[in-house]
């Protein structure tokens, strides 16, 4: 809101984590939230009744006193060579893109905007493995010794990454006239997850097999019921 209202004013955003947190915390000493209030009447003090004053310092001078609250907030552990051969390799590239475009474009939103892009991909990427479909024990009721019904059950978070692969972890001729897809341990996130359900349920039906989903949690089950049968042929 101060940013915004500045901005009105003519004046120029600035970042409260770096200038009234770290540095007023690590450098000078503060303790309570009053010392972000004085610093603010300060600025203030200097801006208002001191302008041209404050005009006659070099910008090389300004440069210094910058380079210097870089200096003092760096968190130079997190460069150690020791602590990056312990991170994720993901974790060190993200950091790695931040800060290569934030120095070759000179805009620190530039390399904010990729670095959060390439987190989320990488995210993505690491968790699309999470997700399993394994065969339970079967259930022979008739006593003929082949089973009467194949119980799947799927566990982790199922989204667009997750679910490309659903399709292809049922064994579809090979199992009895009657499937249940145990969907307890999993949660439904998007609308791909259901279509990819709708698939398996239709490659099934074409073998005269009946498929029952069991085990959706609320909202799983509500996104499930609104879009299910809506997304396509199944195919």
């Amino acid at each position: 809101m101060a940013n915004v209202a500045s901005g009105l004013f003519g004046g120029m955003g600035g970042c409260a984590m770096i200038g009234q947190t770290m540095i007023n915390v690590k450098v000078s000493g503060a303790r309570t939230r009053i010392s972000t209030f004085l610093a603010g009447v300060f600025l203030l003090g200097l801006v208002v009744g001191a302008g041209p004053t404050v005009g006659m310092i070099p910008m090389a001078a300004l440069v210094a006193v910058m380079i210097m609250v870089s200096v003092a907030t760096f968190d130079w552990h997190s460069v150690h060579p020791a602590t990056l051969r312990r991170m994720p390799h993901s974790e060190n590239l993200v950091m790695v893109l931040t800060v290569l475009v934030t120095v070759l474009t000179n805009n620190l939103a530039y390399g904010v905007i990729v670095g959060v892009n390439a987190a989320m991909i990488l995210f993505t990427r690491r968790v699309a493995h999470f997700a399993a479909v394994d065969a339970v024990e079967d259930q022979d009721h008739d006593g003929d010794g082949a089973p009467d019904v194949r119980t799947y059950k799927v566990s982790g978070e199922l989204f667009f990454a997750t679910s490309n692969d659903l399709v292809y972890q049922f064994d579809y001729a090979g199992d009895p006239q009657r499937v249940v897809i145990d969907m307890s341990d999993s949660h439904v996130w998007d609308a791909s997850t259901v279509a990819a359900l709708d698939a398996v349920q239709t490659k099934y039906a074409r073998l005269g097999k009946e498929v029952e989903i069991v085990g959706l949690n609320w909202s799983s089950a509500a996104r499930h019921e609104l879009l299910t049968g809506q997304l396509g042929d199944g195919h």
